[in-house]
This record gives C-alpha cells, sequence and structure tokens, in this order.
C-alpha cells in the first residue's frame, strides 16, 4: 500500500506533489519511529526472558553446601560425547573451585534427545535418585558417563539397556538397592519427574548438551574463568 501511494504522488502535477509530500514524509517517519519502538521493546522482552529465568529446584539432585545462594544447572544427555567430556575434565575444576568451597549448588537436569536410550537411562536416574537418594544418584551419574563408549559411531545405537543400567548401578550400591530401583523404575510416576526437566528444557530454549545456567542466567562463557566470573557476580547480586 505505502508503495502504490508512493508511485502515484510521483505522477501527479507539481502542486500535488508539493501537498502529498509532507504527508508521505509524515507517514515515513511515523512508520519509522513504531518500528524501531517494536524493534526496542521486542528486544527488551527477548532480554527478559532469557537473561533470569524463574526456576524450582525442588526435588532435583545436587551437589553442594545446603545454603549455598548460587545454583548451577547442567542441562545433559547420558548419550553426549561433549557432556561426557565436560563431566571428565570442567567438572571435577567446578566440584574442586566452586562447589567444595561453598559457592555454588550444583544440578543435573535430563535433556534426553540423542537415542532411545538416552531417555530409558534418563529415567533410570531418576528412579535411582527417587529410591536410593542423592548420594548414590551421583555415583551413579559419574559412573554412567565413564562407561560410555569412547566411540562416537556407538553414539545413536542403543548401548544403554537395561541390562546395562543395571550393572552400571551395581558398581556403586547392593543387590538389593539394584532389585528396588529395577522394581520401580518401570512405574508411570518416575517419568512425571523426567517430564519436569523436559518442560524446562523448553521453557529455557536449550538446544544443546551441555547447558548451563547460573541462578537463572544461561552461561555463555567458554572457559572456566568465564564461569567463575558469572558466579561471582551472581553472589554479588544475592547479597
Amino acid at each position: 500500500m505505502g508503495k502504490q501511494k508512493k508511485n502515484k504522488a510521483y505522477v501527479n502535477s507539481s502542486k500535488k506533489k508539493n501537498n502529498s509530500s509532507p504527508v508521505w514524509l509524515f507517514w515515513t517517519i511515523g512508520i519509522l519511529t513504531l518500528g524501531l519502538i517494536i524493534f526496542l521493546f521486542s528486544g527488551a522482552l527477548e532480554n527478559d526472558d532469557t537473561t533470569t529465568a524463574d526456576i524450582s529446584y525442588e526435588n532435583q539432585p545436587y551437589l553442594g553446601e545446603k545454603d549455598a545462594t548460587v545454583n548451577i544447572i547442567e542441562f545433559g544427555d547420558y548419550k553426549c560425547p561433549a557432556c561426557k567430556n565436560f563431566n571428565e575434565s570442567f567438572f571435577p575444576l567446578i566440584d574442586k573451585e566452586m562447589i567444595q568451597t561453598g559457592k555454588v549448588k550444583f544440578y543435573f537436569l535430563n535433556y534426553p534427545f540423542i537415542n532411545v536410550d538416552s531417555e530409558r537411562s534418563a529415567i533410570f536416574g531418576e528412579t535411582v535418585y527417587k529410591e536410593l537418594g542423592n548420594e548414590t544418584f551421583w555415583k551413579f551419574h559419574k559412573t554412567l558417563y565413564e562407561k560410555q563408549p569412547d566411540d562416537q559411531n556407538l553414539e545413536r545405537q542403543d548401548i544403554f539397556t537395561e541390562k546395562f543400567l543395571t550393572e552400571t548401578l551395581g558398581e556403586v550400591t547392593s543387590d538389593e538397592d539394584v532389585k528396588k530401583v529395577t522394581e520401580t523404575w518401570k512405574n508411570k510416576d518416575i517419568e512425571k519427574a523426567l517430564k519436569t526437566d523436559e518442560t524446562l528444557v523448553s521453557e529455557l530454549g536449550v538446544t544443546s548438551t551441555p547447558t548451563l545456567f547460573v541462578n537463572g542466567k544461561k552461561f555463555e562463557g567458554t572457559s572456566l574463568e568465564d564461569l567463575k566470573k558469572m558466579v561471582d557476580d551472581a553472589v554479588k547480586e544475592s547479597k
């Protein structure tokens, strides 16, 4: 519509051009101003949505002091090679410098998207947490990542079978505990815990693993120093 009016103005007499030019200029300025306002406003909304999220940490496994003021979440998939690397190289530094010093509570939430055994192992892990508690969950969690095959060609193959998972759990706890978990893990109620994680994945716009959030803010850095700075800033903000 705007282009049609402008073209019509060019073929009219010079008198009509003089009359219509201020109107055209007025509408052009108005449209540009409105566009700028919409752009700035939508940008503000986007920043509000992605900068800080209101996250419930209830009934989620964590490491660290209960009264730590900073919460770090790792969204991970047990079949993800990058997550394996993160847990074997980057996480020990986080543990030493942030968790053990009482600065942060570190949470793991599931984002099982790679293969069918991603979801199976996520539900199994949720069952371990529910039936055996926080300490055994983290032992299982660590061992399962250690046993992820180094051959990345196996990433899309069904490796974490029920037998594999129960044997892995048996490496960190008793046969009695293993039996308790295997009797419970197919219960549909356990799947609700996974759905809670997946809902949060969707709400936060998580698209890859591992992804970290610090007190509801997505970590965009690339180094331990970047993460330490973000944690230190979060500590200051919490005071």
